[in-house]
């Protein structure tokens, strides 16, 4: 939504520099005041909260609730993070360092797919926002009850354990429920009211902004905890298969959008949703883990900075993997 506001304006204008110099504040907050940590760790869902608030108020309800009948977008959402993702992870596997709690890591992060920032940064680059907010639910239920069975697939019966449910359904709660009654509430306040259509115009300016907080946030809070573990040779070891992944997603989701004969902005919004990650709320259950496992938490915390990292880029790519002219 357009903003009057010069300071607003120039942030959209430029969003993905904004972006990188909150990816950069972010680190550098890290790594300078690492005792700010645990405090801005606490935020991450709060800002969270807000800017799927932001995104939840762009799509009128009624819109929301037809796009649930786009049954083809539905069913290659499900392929591309149920079927194709656990593909490329099992090819990977092999390859990953022979390590339990690394393994667990890299597991626990790539198979659950994202919920919450996959929506604005597929928004970005011409993705069907409106069609990835019908499926987050759908997203966040059916991980919660297939990632104990790839985990098991993967490492055993113990280490499928080890996922519960209650980060899943705190997030549910707090990133989808509660933002979206919240938006829906404002746009019916904006349909009566002039006070209302003047909020929900200033919460539309908010978009860029709370974006860039969110990715300050992350990094800021989760850079401390990569030298706490003392663990940098395992950060240096799982990179390459996180960008490895990211690259590999972008045509296997292109891939599956054809396959669906999807329209172009459907297509793009699968090719984000194949490659994003739900790190921000397995996060906790690798926080969980045993003393033994410590090590999974810095190695999901990673996989955040490179995926905020490669979303920069996938919002310039994407476009050009997927034209409009084609």
């Amino acid at each position: 939504m357009p903003s009057s506001s010069g300071l607003v304006a120039g942030m959209e204008r430029h969003q993905v520099a904004v972006y990188v110099g909150a990816l950069a504040a972010g680190g550098l907050v890290g790594w300078a005041a690492p005792d700010a940590g645990p405090g801005l760790e606490r935020a991450i869902n709060p800002v969270l909260a807000a800017l799927l608030y932001v995104t939840f108020l762009q799509v009128p309800a009624a819109e929301l609730v037809r796009s649930l009948r786009a049954g083809r977008f539905l069913a290659a959402t499900l392929v591309v993070n149920f079927l194709v993702v656990p593909l490329v992870v099992a090819a990977m596997f092999a390859f990953l360092p022979d390590d339990q709690a690394v393994r667990l890591g890299v597991l626990l992060v790539l198979l659950a797919p994202c919920v919450d920032y996959v929506i604005v940064f597929s928004g970005l680059a011409g993705g069907s926002s409106r069609r990835l907010l019908a499926a987050t639910p759908l997203l966040l239920l059916a991980q919660m009850v297939l990632l104990p069975g790839y985990l098991f697939l993967f490492m055993g019966r113990d280490l499928a354990d080890v996922v519960a449910a209650g980060p899943f359904v705190e997030a549910f709660v707090v990133l989808i429920v509660i933002p979206l009654a919240l938006a829906w509430l404002t746009q019916a306040w904006a349909a009566r009211r002039p006070a209302g259509q003047k909020t929900a115009d200033a919460m539309g300016t908010a978009m860029v902004p709370l974006m860039a907080a969110t990715l300050f946030t992350v990094v800021a809070s989760q850079v401390p905890k990569l030298g706490d573990a003392g663990s940098l040779t395992d950060v240096a070891r799982v990179v390459p298969f996180y960008v490895l992944f990211l690259v590999v997603m972008a045509f296997a989701g292109r891939g599956v959008a054809r396959a669906f004969r999807l329209d172009v902005p459907a297509g793009r919004a699968i090719v984000f949703t194949g490659a994003t990650r739900n790190s921000l709320v397995v996060l906790p259950l690798a926080l969980a883990l045993p003393d033994g496992l410590a090590v999974a938490a810095v190695v999901v915390v990673t996989q955040t900075l490179v995926e905020v990292i490669g979303m920069v880029v996938y919002v310039r790519a994407v476009p050009r993997l997927l034209p409009l002219q084609g």
